[in-house]
């Protein structure tokens, strides 16, 4: 999904950064359009920026300046070299840390475009034999076609939470790519923040805060929530260290904030404003919960948070490819929209999630219920309503909600 997108980014500005997790493909994406490269990870060119810093800069454009990072005084001596030259995607930068700002790293603004590579999709993980739902489409006004003769399974439903979006992963058994991403976990904890910052506690705090976080995917959980879950092991920690934490591991792109979306209301209810939160693949969380196959199967509340997760995180992917962004609603008489994909243009989609086909039903209730309180006169009425469910058919409801399984959904 996001060839196209740095493509694009490229023929716009000087500089394209490419942001993201470890291990998700960054650096080959770059490289797939790259015409010359340095790694400022390689001690060899550490002494190069020691002797003669701009050095790094020559080479065939776009030159890729991986782990930029590691080195943030490149910032500026990009800035400055695009500043000289109109010419644009002269270029790429990946970094998958965002370091603290400070008053010698000057915006980019005009100068660099930032895209985020998350995890590979459902749909770019595997080939499925049902017809696509695009989601661009559903924003123009199209409807799909109904498909009632193919609908998932549960099992695989199971199997594709359990199938790593992390592109080295991808033909692992669930077993080894599990045993991944715990190390990964061990690895965020034990080496990636402290290069950061300073921690007070030790790496098991963070670990057990990434555990705590996959507990509670896809939830508007609170710092205070979180801190009681560490207290067995972190007994003096507060709440203001655990959000400091959290900043650290969204700044590590392992940990996304769904943010709410807060329309005119023709009610009287509030809008809340707290955040939920995700991690970087729901594979990723499923292997710090330590779940099976088996857990899932027996835990529906569990793997209908991971898929949730998973609905928001492709509907992410594939709104980035049209300049949008994923929100979700709730208000004070706890109605709430799953998700809300937003356009800069002002288009907006309303999504509800349902595991279970059979509740698609409820899912196009809920969603007319809460859309009926929604001002449309000012914010318009939605693009699209769209019920996402794991093992349900394809069909466009006499209401015009559309219903489609998450195997389904496509670009």
């Amino acid at each position: 999904m996001i060839d196209a997108t740095l493509v694009d980014a490229l023929a716009s500005a000087g500089a394209v950064v490419i942001e993201g997790a470890r291990a998700t493909g960054k650096t080959m994406t770059a490289l797939n359009v790259a015409q010359s490269y340095v790694f400022l990870d390689d001690p060899e060119v550490g002494r190069f920026l020691d002797a003669s810093p701009r050095s790094v800069l020559e080479g065939a454009a776009p030159r890729l300046l991986d782990e930029w990072q590691i080195a943030p005084e490149v910032w500026n001596l990009v800035r400055r070299s695009v500043d000289r030259s109109s010419e644009p995607g002269r270029f790429i930068l990946t970094g998958s840390a965002v370091p603290a700002d400070d008053v010698t790293r000057h915006s980019g603004a005009g100068r660099f475009i930032r895209i985020r590579q998350r995890t590979m999709t459902w749909w770019e993980k595997q080939d499925d034999t049902l017809s696509p739902v695009s989601l661009a489409a559903l924003f123009s006004g199209e409807r799909p076609m109904s498909d009632i003769d193919h609908m998932p399974d549960l099992e695989s439903v199971i199997s594709r939470v359990m199938l790593s979006g992390f592109p080295a992963l991808t033909n692992f058994t669930d077993q080894k790519a599990a045993n991944r991403l715990r190390a990964y976990a061990d690895e965020i904890a034990r080496v990636d923040i402290p290069r950061l910052a300073d921690v007070r506690h030790q790496p098991e705090v963070i670990r057990q805060l990434i555990v705590s976080l996959a507990r509670s995917v896809a939830s508007e959980v609170t710092f205070t929530t979180l801190a009681a879950d560490l207290r067995p092991i972190a007994p003096s920690i507060d709440v203001k260290t655990v959000g400091a934490y959290v900043e650290l591991l969204q700044r590590l792109f392992v940990v996304e904030a769904q943010w709410p979306w807060a329309p005119a209301l023709r009610s009287r209810a509030r809008v809340r404003t707290s955040p939920k939160y995700h991690l970087v693949d729901p594979s990723f969380a499923a292997a710090v919960l330590r779940a099976t196959p088996d857990r899932l199967r027996n835990d529906l509340t569990t793997l209908g948070a991971l898929f949730e997760s998973a609905v928001v995180h492709d509907l992410s992917v594939f709104a980035d490819a049209l300049g949008g962004e994923v929100r979700h609603y709730r208000d004070s008489n706890n109605k709430e929209i799953d998700a809300v994909v937003t356009l800069a243009d002002g288009r907006w989609g309303a999504v509800e999630v349902k595991l279970g086909g059979r509740r698609f039903a409820d899912g196009v209730t809920s969603l007319n219920r809460v859309i009926d309180q929604i001002d449309t006169y000012r914010v318009g009425d939605p693009a699209f309503r769209l019920v996402v469910t794991g093992t349900g058919p394809t069909l466009v409801t006499d209401d015009g909600v559309i219903t489609a399984p998450l195997a389904a959904l496509a670009p």
